[in-house]
């Protein structure tokens, strides 16, 4: 029988999506059958502010998930069955950065039944998609899934360009505007979102998972 691969992820602007195909895409080559599952973000206290694309008001909308990241809160989730319907060789993880730290959903999703039942006694595997910053993200992560009994295999960042004040600038300009420009409020922005280079680093760190995944149970894949 193929390796049974799942990936969980959240996105928004479809960036940790991308990165999550380009992974699936390696895995099926190399022999696995792989399953995505979105998690869709339905809770109404934050949902509203996730609805459209691109967002009304940017400034608004980031600023006001500082307070729920910082308290680590949970919301309301729709997990896909496909979850919980069958067993996992391993479980890939796609979580996107909010304010330093592991968005909203995941972290629901993460401290949710269905989570340890699909984590426990299985490996799992980390890829996170960030602005500047995220060891802490990924480290959450980590620990949560371990708390569920999953089994730690690896991890994976992918950050954007620019610094921490021309990187910020440069998300805002896309959220707001679903365009890529080459100025915000008058200044020069870099390049936002996930690149070809990072999708590159994405099969390369998917081969790697291949790798171990097809070791364990005594064969090479294709």
């Amino acid at each position: 029988m193929k390796p049974q691969v799942l990936f969980v992820y959240y996105t928004y602007t479809q960036q940790t999506l991308k990165v999550v195909e380009t992974m699936a895409e390696v895995l099926r080559a190399r022999g696995s059958e792989v399953i995505l599952a979105g998690i869709e973000f339905t809770d109404p206290r934050y949902a509203a502010r996730f609805k459209k694309f691109p967002m009304p008001h940017p400034w608004l909308e980031c600023i006001g998930m500082i307070l729920p990241e910082l308290r680590h809160a949970t919301g309301e989730i729709r997990i896909p069955e496909v979850v919980t319907e069958r067993e996992y060789d391993l479980v890939c993880i796609g979580s996107p950065t909010w304010w330093l730290s592991t968005n909203v959903p995941i972290r629901s999703f993460l401290e949710s039944e269905q989570a340890a039942r699909v984590l426990k006694g299985k490996r799992f595997a980390v890829a996170v998609v960030c602005r500047r910053y995220w060891r802490h993200n990924l480290n959450t992560v980590r620990t949560l899934g371990t708390e569920c009994g999953g089994v730690f295999v690896d991890g994976v960042h992918f950050h954007y360009e620019g610094n921490q004040i021309r990187s910020l600038l440069s998300l805002i300009s896309y959220l707001g505007s679903g365009e890529y420009r080459r100025r915000y409020l008058g200044i020069k922005i870099p390049p936002t979102n996930i690149q070809e280079y990072h999708l590159e680093a994405a099969r390369t760190f998917a081969n790697g998972l291949a790798d171990r995944l097809f070791a364990a149970d005594g064969s090479k894949g294709d």
